[in-house]
């Protein structure tokens, strides 16, 4: 993959199951400016899945302790760290700062309003979720793919899909998911076109078999139309995939 990295930024919406591995091939690579974006502390329940984090990080806020493990890996990396959520609050600012959009959030809400903020500001958007034992990727390119918006329209109703809480997800293919959303990434700073873009990759581990769905650009979608921007707050959905 061609291409220095040290001038380009990315921000990495949490830093766990997804985001974790991500960081590590980003902050690898050299990517000179990563903003981490993660409200929470590291559990014991955590460790199976998010790589950067060990017994001795347990109750340390998680954008801490990633931001020290990062800057031990890569010393010439720039971690910018904010522990809060992405809301509509800080969602516009903190895309427009960036070179592109890494999503490795744990609830639907999030990932349509990081969906939703890409578009707006013309950034290109790499979307991962994990389940159970699926994994799904997806690279959003404003003006040219289809969004998040495009393919599922709205978050699913509260309750529809389960969390990760509630229906377990293997640590394995979190870390497996979040390694190819870092190198996603990598192809898209280096001015490549991206293995997913417009293209939604579902990988199921038990059967060990994957499928592709196209994502066009919907007539209609409020997003690609302009009309829901990041400074709008995203419906709130089901807490799923969560990483």
């Amino acid at each position: 993959m061609a291409g220095s990295f040290s001038g380009k930024s990315v921000l990495v919406v949490g830093a766990g199951g997804l985001g974790g591995p991500a960081l590590l091939t980003l902050a690898a690579a050299g990517v000179g400016r990563l903003v981490l974006l993660d409200d929470d502390a590291v559990e014991t329940s955590n460790l199976n899945r998010q790589p950067l984090f060990g017994e001795a990080d347990l109750g340390r806020r998680k954008t801490v302790a990633a931001a020290e493990r990062l800057r031990r890996l890569a010393p010439a990396v720039r971690a910018e760290t904010h522990d809060r959520r992405f809301d509509a609050s800080n969602a516009a600012e903190l895309v427009a700062s960036v070179d592109l959009v890494l999503d490795g959030s744990d609830n639907f809400a999030t990932k349509f309003l990081a969906s939703d903020a890409a578009v707006a500001a013309g950034r290109p958007l790499v979307h991962g979720g994990v389940l159970r034992y699926t994994a799904q990727l997806l690279t959003v390119m404003p003006g040219q793919t289809g969004c998040l918006r495009c393919l599922f329209e709205e978050p699913p109703a509260p309750g529809a899909v389960p969390s990760c809480a509630q229906a377990g997800v293997l640590g394995a293919l979190a870390g497996f998911a979040g390694a190819l959303m870092g190198a996603e990434a990598l192809r898209l700073l280096a001015g490549e076109r991206g293995a997913y873009a417009g293209r939604l990759v579902v990988y199921e581990a038990r059967p060990g078999r994957a499928r592709i769905v196209p994502v066009r650009r919907r007539a209609g979608c409020p997003a690609c139309e302009g009309r829901v921007g990041a400074g709008a707050p995203a419906p709130v959905g089901a807490a799923g995939e969560r990483a």
